[in-house]
């Protein structure tokens, strides 16, 4: 009788802990739809380097803000191929890459957090913190499905181009083309793209050009190859691109821009 009545309370302790959980994964979530609006702004809060946090513009308020249209079609594949290579497949989650980072995950024994699609880091980016716990990463795959149910491809992708990190305090392709090359991104070259492109994982750390500039510039040689087997760039493009990418280093300058004058 005791047993049984242990079982009992045990099941509902078990039951319990479960609901909450799962109130805790989808409590407070945001609504979605909203961003389906390519006329109104939302503001969200940013860090910078130094881990202080500052007011974003995503929408046309952002004198940076971009038109999915006018991104080079180069910049566009250069991103998807670099950080969601099955973007147009999935439906938010890449469960193939997901599974293969579980998998690494139990054998080093430690999470990764590997495997994000563009739509998880928007979701991200967007509505969440960034830290590494279970709970954000579920409410960011939850997020994630619904943002597929209310968005076109095309829309996610052009939030994605306008508020990812790629510099300090620098947020978006539009602010990064000035920023890194002193021009409008409209006006970058497919070897200047792929070398955004290419700081797209840690563009503090990781792929800061500043400081790991034969890394960057040896991960958009290796994206140019990449858009020249999908048929973006054809073999003489592909060419040009790959001469074009050891001479860039990313620097915010008027000498570039000059430079180009002159040619």
């Amino acid at each position: 009788m005791k047993l049984g009545k242990l079982f009992l309370w045990g099941l509902c302790a078990l039951f319990l802990s479960l609901g909450a959980f799962t109130l805790a994964v989808f409590w407070g979530l945001p609504d979605v739809s909203p961003l389906k609006s390519r006329v109104n702004s939302m503001t969200i809060s940013v860090p910078d380097w130094q881990g202080a946090m500052h007011p974003f513009q995503v929408g046309p308020e952002n004198p940076y803000w971009t038109p999915l249209d006018s991104f080079p079609d180069e910049l566009k594949w250069a991103v998807i191929v670099a950080e969601d290579a099955n973007f147009y497949e999935h439906d938010g989650v890449d469960m193939t890459a997901l599974k293969e980072a579980l998998k690494y995950d139990l054998k080093h024994k430690r999470m990764r957090y590997g495997a994000s699609t563009i739509t998880q880091q928007l979701a991200k980016n967007l509505f969440l913190s960034r830290d590494k716990s279970v709970l954000r990463k579920l409410r960011e795959l939850v997020l994630a499905t619904r943002m597929e149910r209310e968005l076109t491809k095309g829309r996610i992708l052009e939030l994605y181009l306008n508020v990812v990190e790629l510099g300090p305090l620098v947020y978006g392709f539009g602010h990064a083309a000035e920023y890194h090359f002193g021009m409008p991104v409209a006006y970058l070259t497919p070897a200047e793209a792929a070398f955004l492109a290419a700081t797209l994982p840690g563009p503090r750390v990781a792929f800061n050009p500043r400081n790991k500039l034969t890394k960057v510039r040896r991960r958009a040689a290796r994206l140019i190859k990449l858009l020249g087997l999908r048929n973006i760039l054809d073999e003489t493009e592909v060419n040009d691109a790959l001469v074009q990418i050891g001479q860039l280093d990313g620097r915010q300058a008027a000498l570039n821009e000059n430079s180009r004058a002159t040619d």
